[in-house]
């Protein structure tokens, strides 16, 4: 990044006030062309090319580059260095129907602590910016279009074929950091995303994953936005909850709940309860029939995550190990002798280490 000031990211009318000698229909073409991912002032063909000399001798696109990418079958990691320095992850998801999902990351590091998480275990540096949250999207976008081009043999060198329009369908704040303790950036990032004048991306197909902030679920469910909703219960033990995940000790689960209902009451949807499952830890009959209870009066379906493994995470001095096929069934079925919905997490990324929990571990 050579100048202080990136585009990536800005709604027309922050772009309008920091290109100030720019007309604002000027200002909307070229927010046309970021959403589209272009990367370079010269491929917008409709600014007139002394502005785009001008733009390019006083702005960047994108204030982050793509550092690496870490293929799998189903998973892309891609590895950002922010202008500081700072690395961060992201993860494009294919469900092999041409269906495209957007993990994203926002923070540098996290404090949650989580003990079964890597990026837990990096501790916090600081908050992503959100452009630095947008601009991971527009890069994933970018590389399943060149992903895709190259699967059908497209060739060509115009401009209609190096940049292209959204094909990512869906989005998952479930990267590295805890989003609702980013909420005014998190909320920019999704305005940016939802923008009708832009990616257009329905509300409906933005996740956010959280611990269970209790400040920031009310403040969501008082002012929005009504994204789609998923809890990292893990387990409703309250004591055992707090020693695997030690920011849950000032959120505690009678507080997460009323914020839950408060959520679906002002206009938020049914809500997902996250449970990586962690081999003997919270396999218990116990931890089945806390999560049943926590789950009453809730729309809810239970989402079963079994381990991703990462090196050098341990609880209490003991390695964590991945739940055995037998513990997963038992688990699912005493869940579902309760009358819950309940659905398994396809592993996805593990090979790159781009699964849940796994991110950081470069």
């Amino acid at each position: 990044m050579k100048n202080e000031t990136a585009l990536a990211g800005m709604l027309p009318a922050e772009l309008e006030k920091n290109l100030l000698t720019v007309p604002c229909f000027r200002c909307a073409q070229i927010y046309k062309w970021i959403t589209r991912g272009v990367c370079d002032f010269d491929q917008m063909t409709d600014i007139p090319v002394s502005m785009r000399h001008d733009l390019k001798t006083r702005f960047d696109i994108f204030s982050c580059v793509i550092d690496s990418i870490q293929p799998d079958r189903d998973a892309d990691k891609i590895v950002l260095s922010l202008k500081d320095g700072l690395k961060i992850e992201a993860v494009l998801l294919s469900d092999g129907k041409k269906r495209f999902t957007a993990c994203l990351s926002t923070q540098a590091g996290c404090p949650a602590g989580c003990v079964f998480c890597k990026t837990g275990s990096l501790g916090f540096t600081r908050n992503l910016t959100s452009g630095e949250i947008t601009e991971q999207f527009l890069h994933l976008n970018a590389v399943n279009n060149l992903k895709q081009k190259s699967i059908t043999g497209e060739t060509g060198d115009d401009i209609s074929e190096r940049v292209h329009d959204n094909s990512i369908d869906n989005i998952v704040i479930m990267g590295m950091g805890e989003p609702l303790l980013n909420m005014a950036e998190l909320r920019k990032a999704i305005e940016f995303f939802t923008d009708p004048e832009g990616l257009n991306i329905s509300k409906r197909r933005i996740t956010v994953s959280t611990c269970g902030i209790c400040a920031g679920l009310y403040d969501i469910a008082d002012n929005g936005p009504y994204i789609r909703l998923a809890l990292s219960l893990t387990t409703a033990d309250e004591p055992l909850r707090q020693r695997l995940m030690p920011v849950t000790a000032a959120n505690p689960l009678k507080r997460v709940k009323d914020a839950l209902i408060r959520f679906q009451k002002k206009g938020g949807g049914r809500v997902t309860l996250e449970i990586p499952l962690l081999g003997g830890l919270n396999t218990r009959s116990k931890d089945a029939a806390s999560i049943a209870r926590f789950a009453e009066n809730l729309n809810a379906v239970i989402n079963i995550i079994p381990w991703n493994p990462a090196a050098g995470l341990e609880f209490e001095g003991k390695p964590l190990r991945e739940p055995s096929k037998k513990e997963i069934e038992n688990f699912i079925f005493q869940l579902e002798n309760q009358k819950l919905k309940v659905t398994m997490r396809h592993r996805k990324g593990r090979r790159a280490m781009a699964a849940c929990g796994q991110l950081g571990s470069v």
